[in-house]
């Protein structure tokens, strides 16, 4: 029976304890669209790892993932001297063959996690989401990108179930010190066929959306356009009442003086050159 035993704690050391809990989808608060097409959203396993005996040294939590088959539950992490896997996610096909390291992240204590009660502040949100959060298949680029540095994380295949699993390194041994049970099948969302899509009359294409936005803002360019009619009518009526108002005052001083010149005129033509005359002979008579 001693011998039993020793077996069974020396196997323990070397395949590292197993905590009875399991990756989980990250909270509805934090990740509204989750699973989407090719990502998935976790929660880190914050103080998860601190139920063991105090942990001396630098440690990291590693992210597994794998594509679900009847043997995905039972698949290990690590080779036989407990060292982890470097599988990348080309080397198993997308994690179809076998389990790939897809992240890996600092252990952070509990008394040092951020407070959730800043989570509405826009300037501590990412750091908040970074904290609580780890996306898989976020980066799109490493893939066919030769001068990409580090582990690779690229998106996962839509409508296909994954495993995942945290594992607690211990960087100065570079062993396995703790690990997580193998989480439930998460499955990614599928696409939606285009011809699927009903455009009506609850969805619209985007060529719809262009005419309703053109014809919608078309009523306030024709109010704006009518009001500037009317603002424009009045200010020619004030304009053509004034000028009439100034002509009207012309006329009436210059007709008085108009007719007073033209019967002035009309005396010295007719009455006083007559007069003139008749005076003219009658000094001559007297002479």
């Amino acid at each position: 029976m001693p011998l039993l035993w020793a077996l069974l704690v020396l196997g323990c050391l070397q395949c590292g304890w197993t905590v009875n809990l399991q990756p989980q989808l990250a909270s509805v608060t934090f990740a509204t669209n989750n699973p989407t097409l090719t990502t998935v959203a976790l929660e880190k396993p914050l103080c998860m790892f601190d139920s063991s005996e105090p942990l001396n040294g630098t440690y990291e939590v590693y992210l597994y993932a794998m594509v679900d088959s009847a043997n995905s539950r039972n698949a290990s992490v690590q080779d036989g001297a407990g060292i982890p896997l470097s599988s990348t996610f080309r080397q198993t096909q997308g994690g179809s063959t076998g389990p790939y390291k897809a992240a890996a992240f600092d252990l952070t204590p509990c008394s040092d996690l951020p407070s959730l009660d800043a989570v509405g502040d826009v300037t501590q949100a990412s750091e908040i989401l970074n904290a609580y959060l780890v996306r898989v298949g976020s980066n799109r680029t490493c893939l066919w990108d030769p001068n990409f540095q580090g582990l690779c994380n690229p998106p996962l295949s839509a409508a296909t179930e994954y495993r995942f699993k945290y594992v607690l390194v211990n960087m100065s041994t570079g062993l396995v010190q703790e690990q997580t049970l193998w989480s439930d099948p998460i499955r990614t969302n599928q696409p939606i066929p285009y011809s699927t899509i009903d455009t009506w009359p609850g969805r619209r294409s985007g060529g719809m959306i262009v005419i309703t936005s053109i014809l919608g803002s078309l009523p306030f360019f024709l109010l704006v356009g009518f009001a500037g009619a009317i603002v424009l009518s009045f200010v020619d009526t004030g304009n053509s009442d004034g000028e009439t108002t100034h002509d009207s005052q012309i006329t009436q001083e210059a007709v008085p003086k108009t007719l007073e010149t033209f019967e002035s005129s009309y005396t010295s033509v007719n009455r006083g050159p007559s007069l003139d005359r008749a005076e003219v002979f009658s000094s001559k008579l007297q002479d």
